[in-house]
């Protein structure tokens, strides 16, 4: 009997939300594209399927009884560079691609345990140093051709934050977007050549038996480190806790040390993500967030030195 594919609703709704009738089209053609694959390389579901944003994902058994996971999501420019950092990468520091079908964007990755991310690691500065080495040892490694350039990003944010300005009304706020702007225009002719994750967050990083923690999704670029501080900074942050002013200035230490980044361009590259965040709220109709321009401000007041230089593992 055929395996039957319930598209998980809140997939459904937020492909409707973010990409309009191609969101429509996609889930719709879900359970047929599932089902060719799961033919197509002999799969078998083990379980019931997860999701985020933009991805079905299944736990699976291959023919010879390997653990896996068939991954289907739309094709676009941050999907379409996953599949080669992965091979690029090859399973030392993040999660083994398996196979790859191009034309659909569907992979079949290496199965991890998703009940164990970093996000439920109790002890929030060991989670940013776990960050901190996955990050150091995966951005040693240079980009590959063909990827996306951070250095193209960071022109096209310089050219959009103009018109995103006019449309602050806030001129705190206003200062605080231009100031990062600032600083992106110090560093965007050299934006580096690393192969960056651009999206290493807590619940991107799970346990494995073979390693104690990888990193999955990737969102690949060729940059600059600094580019990739920015999820390990704004998650798992409270603006309500007094002590979290000393601890972000904590983080960016910390995480700066264990890549060995000179400062001052890595905040600049902080700035830079941050600047990309709000221009992305702004021309979508919304404020930029405040928990965002928080950190920043929070940045900006850090003392000159705040950590030690973490131990190394």
């Amino acid at each position: 009997m055929p395996t039957v594919i319930h598209v998980p609703e809140e997939l459904a709704a937020a492909q409707e939300k973010f990409n309009g009738e191609a969101g429509r089209a996609f889930v719709s053609g879900l359970p047929g594209l599932t089902a060719a694959f799961l033919d197509h390389w002999d799969l078998r579901v083990t379980g019931a399927p997860m999701h985020g944003v933009s991805a079905l994902v299944l736990p699976v058994d291959r023919a010879d009884g390997t653990p896996a996971v068939l991954k289907l999501q739309i094709p676009d420019e941050e999907t379409e560079g996953e599949p080669v950092a992965l091979r690029t990468w090859n399973g030392d520091g993040a999660v083994r691609l398996l196979d790859h079908d191009a034309s659909t964007g569907t992979l079949l990755l290496e199965r991890l345990d998703p009940a164990r991310t970093l996000a439920r690691l109790p002890d929030v500065r060991e989670a940013v140093l776990v960050i901190a080495r996955l990050l150091a040892h995966l951005t040693s490694t240079p980009a590959p051709a063909g990827l996306r350039r951070l250095g193209d990003i960071a022109h096209a944010l310089l050219e959009r934050a103009p018109g995103a300005l006019a449309r602050i009304p806030d001129p705190a706020v206003r200062r605080t977007v231009a100031d990062c702007a600032a600083a992106l225009r110090e560093v965007a002719d050299e934006s580096g050549d690393r192969l960056l994750h651009w999206d290493l967050h807590y619940d991107n990083v799970l346990a494995a038996d073979r390693a104690p923690w990888l990193a999955i999704d990737p969102k690949p670029l060729a940059g600059d480190p600094g580019f990739d501080l920015w999820p390990a900074l704004a998650n798992r942050f409270d603006a309500d806790d007094a002590n979290d002013t000393a601890d972000t200035a904590w983080r960016f230490d910390a995480l700066t040390d264990v890549l060995g980044l000179d400062r001052d361009r890595a905040l600049a590259w902080t700035h830079a993500r941050l600047l990309q965040n709000c221009l992305w709220h702004i021309e979508n109709g919304r404020p930029p967030s405040p928990l965002d321009l928080e950190i920043a401000h929070r940045l900006r007041r850090r003392p000159p030195r705040s950590a030690p230089t973490p131990p190394t593992p």
